[in-house]
């Protein structure tokens, strides 16, 4: 179970799964909420229910942490009108299951919604620019029966059924024991056995604490770090499409959106407090950063969706990260497991290595002496003391 401690957001500003979360959208969308104050922390032990004791009051000194080793698996979508993944949702992770089980905490971004029903985005007809995805509530199960235990849901497709569709993506989320983060001004802290983790999201959308509004970022990560032994950051931004495999120092635009820069935005990040930066929404593999010693990956492509996703050329590729986080955050080592999706979108292993040469390829190109190294056999390691 979760408990959560709640810290109230300002009182003209709706939760987006409370009763008509979002009557007041252009309040949401101008940016007002004042993060690093008004923010919803939800602390739960891995493994087990939160304490009665455990609130959102920074305690006066954090004891020190332990390492610990954390999987990240890049965009997963649960379904669509395109079909229902085989096995109740298994088959999407089924080539991951036993990596993400061995990992302390193993993370993805959530894609999507669990739910019945709701008013979708998209039209009645059928169009070939607008996609909305759902997969009924049982499903959320798969990620838990995977070990899977925080997803992001700070992206575009979180609120494909409006509040009522993350809402119950919520409580199905709740109901699988998986936790998660991304909602305006949401911190989740997760007790290991002897640390906290804590998880922020951050994308570019009213329902999402807000990638393009850097101080505000600041102030809540600056929170966050202030609860736990180790920040984590999901942030879903940039550009689609499977040439985008770089990540650029501006801001770039998707479907006439603007969704951030994402080397800024992790930059500022990291500098308020983060320790690990982990992104998605490309669709593609991008490059891995090494930045103050902390690690940033900036998309891993898809870890799988049924039947939705392009799966020509890079876009084909996929990976799942594995970071070993030292006990006051710095990059300690890792490994990229290579992954290729079939033509339905579901990841098996690959044993070409491609994607594990096309980040070396890509983080070499995109930061130089900061960039990640990639061995062989998918070993992460940096090329100097990074800065």
């Amino acid at each position: 179970m979760e408990s959560l401690a709640r810290v109230s957001l300002p009182p003209r500003i709706a939760r987006p799964d409370a009763p008509g979360g979002f009557r007041r959208e252009r309040l949401l969308a101008a940016g007002l909420l004042v993060l690093s104050v008004c923010a919803t922390i939800a602390v739960v032990r891995h493994g087990g229910a939160a304490g009665a004791a455990d609130s959102a009051r920074p305690p006066a000194a954090l004891p020190p942490g332990q390492a610990f080793t954390l999987t990240w698996g890049g965009d997963l979508t649960p379904g669509s009108r395109y079909g229902l993944p085989p096995r109740g949702g298994r088959s999407l992770l089924a080539a991951v299951r036993r990596r993400m089980r061995r990992a302390d905490l193993a993370t993805l971004n959530l894609e999507g919604t669990f739910g019945v029903g709701g008013r979708s985005k998209c039209p009645v007809i059928p169009s070939a620019t607008c996609f909305a995805f759902q997969a009924p509530p049982r499903n959320a199960r798969a990620l838990r029966n995977a070990g899977v235990d925080v997803v992001n849901l700070a992206n575009n497709h979180a609120f494909d059924f409006g509040a009522t569709g993350m809402g119950q993506t919520v409580r199905a989320l709740r109901r699988a024991g998986v936790r998660f983060t991304g909602r305006p001004g949401e911190i989740a802290v997760v007790r290991l056995k002897r640390a906290k983790v804590a998880f922020l999201g951050f994308a570019a959308y009213r329902w999402a604490s807000p990638i393009r509004d850097l101080p505000t970022a600041r102030a809540l990560v600056a929170t966050a770090a202030k609860l736990a032994n180790v920040v984590v950051v999901f942030m879903h931004a940039g550009a689609e499409g499977s040439d985008k495999i770089h990540t650029p120092n501006v801001d770039e635009q998707a479907y006439g959106e603007l969704r951030g820069n994402p080397r800024a935005f992790a930059h500022a990040a990291v500098d308020a407090g983060a320790d690990l930066v982990l992104g998605s929404g490309p669709h593609v593999l991008r490059g891995i950063e090494l930045y103050r010693h902390r690690l940033i990956a900036y998309s891993l492509g898809n870890l799988g969706g049924y039947r939705n996703f392009g799966v020509g050329g890079n876009s084909a590729l996929s990976a799942l990260l594995r970071v070993r986080v030292a006990a006051g955050g710095a990059f300690a080592g890792g490994s990229l497991f290579s992954l290729r999706l079939s033509l339905s979108g579901i990841a098996s292993a690959d044993p070409t290595g491609a994607a594990g040469r096309l980040v070396a390829e890509v983080s070499t190109e995109d930061f130089g002496a900061r960039a990640i190294a990639v061995g062989p056999r998918g070993a992460l390691s940096a090329r100097r003391p990074a800065r």
